[in-house]
């Protein structure tokens, strides 16, 4: 049956892709480009296809996946024969991911409609990246988890060095380089726990590591490795240089899954490695936690105020929020961690709308510096007026999903640190000012000349801006469909983490 192997499809099937753009010409970019954006139709169909068929009333992973794989010997040790198997299975958080991926993934394959030189080799470094993406909210396996997460960088390094802009060798190396070093983190934790433990499965860490024999200092070196690593993923200040210069520099429908996705990887690692396998750790650490999150969001709200190109701002913008997911997770009660994943799916869809925006703009006036710009709302009033919607939902209008997910993680902290939320909430009234500043004048004032004959938005890009606000506004106003499909994995995640820590 299809649902026996359906997460193997889902991970695999944007490959197809590969084997479909091999015997096509590399002049035809026409057919290169409709190839590519009928693949990631594929994937999107299968996780929704996923979706209709989870039982969100069931608390343990469903479609698991196991199979055997590798098995090998290590001499001169009582237990030589050691297996890893090939393990997939989700629940409730990683099935909302996984469609949230495959969405962003194929209007990201839209936008890739401006790109202009290499469609071949684009479009197979976008699948793989695309299988990669995918491959990691599957696994149930910490070898699984690595291999898919390394499956994302080593794709996203090309396409930021040959497809962005004039500084995109130094964006693709300053990319390789930070998230080189946090992948070498995660693998000296992974294989650590390796060596110690002879086990990859992660819900059997999640036992073995509560085992009392199990030293404090051990647990918590390996917590703060793990930290590390996802916190250059995420990023949490001060490893967050890298990512201005991707967002600034690279394609933006790859921005649009950077800031939409990969950010997200970060985030999702806290919550099922971190919290999942070091409860107690994560407890002890949720104060600084807490802290690093309003250093984020005023640093990032802060320096976006003061940014002259829009690209910056929204770089810096990012930074801010991915501090609100922070909060959320430091809040270790129901209403931060919903905060949390809820931001993370909100910010997926408002950051991959606004980028795709800067892409529509960029394309016509070749600029994304503010003051160059201007009075875009008389050429291009559809695309200004979806731009002024997003900045609204970014800045948490309510009624639109930034809200919801920010009074949530807000909520759940100040139920514990009260005064650190009162001061993250600065953040919030920042974004305010640097947001409305920012888009105000890049689509109202004087008209530029230059400007005064470019075309609003055309029939292909008009999808992608009505999906995202679509779901950004459904998710605002009916925040009960994500929030029941998030409820059980929320609440088991928290029912692990306090019985590990004493009282729930």
């Amino acid at each position: 049956m299809i649902s026996n192997y359906l997460l193997t499809l889902i991970a695999f099937s944007p490959l197809l892709g590969i084997l479909a753009v091999l015997f096509v010409p590399k002049q035809k970019a026409g057919l290169i480009k409709a190839i590519g954006i009928v693949v990631t139709l594929i994937p999107l169909a299968l996780s929704i296809l996923l979706v209709g068929s989870f039982d969100f009333n069931k608390q343990e992973y469903q479609f698991v996946e196991h199979v055997q794989w590798i098995t090998f010997q290590i001499p001169a040790t009582q237990n030589s024969l050691l297996e890893i198997d090939y393990e997939l299975g989700v629940d409730g958080l990683a099935v909302t991911l996984i469609l949230l991926t495959t969405v962003i993934a194929f209007l990201a394959a839209i936008a890739s409609v401006h790109i202009k030189k290499r469609w071949k080799e684009y479009f197979i470094l976008f699948f793989i990246l695309e299988t990669g993406m995918l491959g990691v909210f599957m696994s149930l396996n910490l070898f699984l988890f690595f291999i898919f997460f390394e499956l994302t960088i080593i794709p996203m390094f090309f396409l930021i060095g040959i497809w962005g802009y004039m500084e995109r060798e130094k964006a693709a190396n300053s990319f390789l380089i930070y998230n080189g070093i946090g992948s070498a983190a995660m693998l000296i934790a992974f294989v650590t726990l390796f060596i110690f433990t002879r086990e990859v499965n992660i819900p059997a860490l999640q036992y073995i590591m509560g085992h009392p024999q199990v030293k404090e200092s051990f647990r918590f070196g390996l917590f703060l490795t793990l930290v590390f690593a996802f916190g250059v993923k995420l990023p949490i200040f001060p490893l967050h240089t890298w990512m201005l210069k991707v967002h600034v520099q690279a394609p933006p429908a790859i921005v649009m899954i950077h800031s939409g996705i990969l950010l997200k990887l970060g985030a999702y690692g806290l919550i099922r490695l971190g919290m999942g396998i070091f409860p107690e750790e994560t407890y002890a650490f949720s104060y600084i936690l807490a802290i690093l999150g309003v250093v984020n969001i005023l640093y990032g709200a802060i320096l976006a105020f003061v940014q002259k190109d829009l690209k910056m701002v929204l770089a810096y913008s990012s930074i801010s929020h991915m501090g609100i997911v922070l909060l959320g997770i430091a809040a270790l009660n129901y209403s931060g961690l919903q905060g949390a994943i809820f931001q993370v799916i909100s910010h997926g869809l408002i950051s991959a709308l606004l980028f795709f925006l800067i892409g529509v703009i960029y394309e016509r006036t070749n600029t994304s510096m503010i003051d160059q710009m201007g009075g875009l709302a008389k050429s291009m009033p559809f695309i200004s007026g979806v731009l002024l919607a997003a900045a609204m939902a970014n800045l948490g209008l309510p009624g639109m999903s930034g809200f919801i997910s920010e009074f949530l993680a807000f909520k759940g902290l100040f139920a514990v640190y009260p005064w650190v939320a009162a001061v993250g909430v600065l953040g919030i009234i920042l974004t305010a000012v640097y947001l409305l500043r920012a888009v105000l004048n890049t689509t109202f004032g004087p008209a530029k000349e230059e400007f005064a004959e470019i075309s609003d938005a055309r029939g292909f890009e008009v999808v992608p801006m009505v999906l995202l606000l679509g779901l950004i506004i459904l998710i605002g106003v009916y925040p009960n469909m994500l929030a029941e499909a998030l409820g059980l994995s929320v609440d088991t995640i928290l029912q692990s983490l306090w019985a590990r820590i004493g009282g729930y």
